[in-house]
């Protein structure tokens, strides 16, 4: 028997939110009745129920950037997808990112994939970097987007289902370009010559990603390796501590990995993430849930 996560009241068969994760009462199984997380998320095109039933929320809300300049983003619309998914086309950007980047290494070379791809010390005018670094990696070190690839799929729709799609874009390229800023301004500093001082990967907005979580849920329980329990806020923890101790000595590029970038992108979400907890109310642990999601409404059996 579980209980309903906003009165506490034992219910046998608890419905299940599909905006916020959590289990309620019949009561208060409308996400308006449990001061729901997600209803800030919810657009004004997009209606509680499944069924078709016009049952809106948000029918004053301002129109956004692209709707004003005629882009359809409703339901039914050509951007439709990326409501709530935006996790996934980050993960596809990454990899076809590395396709263009073996592409450019063909066509012109060392010098033209690093002019597109790789943030540089010696050139940081170069702003389009900035961003096209987030999602480049090493292209001849497959397990530098693997690792982030799994980081980044397990963790990120979490956090993009706490604060929402927009924010979680926004949080992924503003971590990701102060992390390898951080990474590259650290380097000159420690005598690192401006024309070898370079980052790429999405490491940093990884890390931002596991101090969000860290913040909202510090005993989600993550296996290291696939096969080591512990809780977020200790893998978050052990994290810091090797990179800030790294940057400490003097080497914040030990291993040709940017721990300086590491530290960067965790403390930015860490930041990020006590300010979130202030502004949406906390959701209890079953939020996390990894699982399908029923349509509010529906038991789960």
């Amino acid at each position: 028997m579980a209980r309903c996560d906003y009165c506490g009241e034992h219910e046998s068969l608890p419905y299940n939110c599909r905006y916020c994760g959590g289990q309620f009462c019949s009561t208060h199984r409308l996400p308006e009745n449990h001061d729901c997380s997600g209803l800030d998320r919810i657009g004004r095109d997009q209606g509680i129920f499944d069924s078709g039933f016009d049952t809106q929320l948000g029918q004053d809300k301002d129109e956004g950037i692209l709707e004003k300049i005629g882009v359809d983003t409703s339901r039914g619309g050509p951007l439709a997808y990326f409501r709530g998914n935006i996790t996934y086309v980050f993960l596809l950007l990454m990899w076809v990112t590395l396709i263009l980047q073996w592409i450019a290494l063909t066509i012109g070379g060392e010098e033209l994939h690093n002019q597109l791809f790789v943030l540089s010390a010696e050139h940081p005018e170069q702003v389009w970097t900035w961003v096209t670094s987030i999602f480049a990696h090493s292209p001849f070190q497959i397990f530098h987007i693997i690792f982030n690839s799994i980081v980044i799929f397990f963790f990120g729709p979490l956090v993009e289902r706490i604060v929402g799609s927009r924010r979680f874009a926004i949080l992924f390229i503003i971590s990701g370009i102060i992390a390898g800023l951080s990474q590259i301004a650290f380097d000159v500093f420690e005598g690192v010559p401006a024309e070898t001082a370079g980052v790429l990967g999405a490491s940093g907005a990884a890390l931002a990603i596991l101090g969000v979580l860290t913040i909202f849920n510090p005993n989600l329980r993550v296996y290291l390796f696939g096969i080591m329990p512990m809780s977020i806020w200790i893998l978050t923890g052990v994290i810091a501590v090797i990179s800030l101790a790294l940057v400490a000595i003097g080497e914040p590029s030990l291993g040709g990995i940017a721990h300086m970038a590491h530290l960067a992108g965790l403390l930015v979400g860490l930041a990020y993430g006590a300010y979130e907890s202030r502004r949406i109310k906390r959701r209890p642990p079953s939020q996390f849930h990894l699982g399908g999601r029923p349509p509010p409404g529906r038991r789960r059996y």
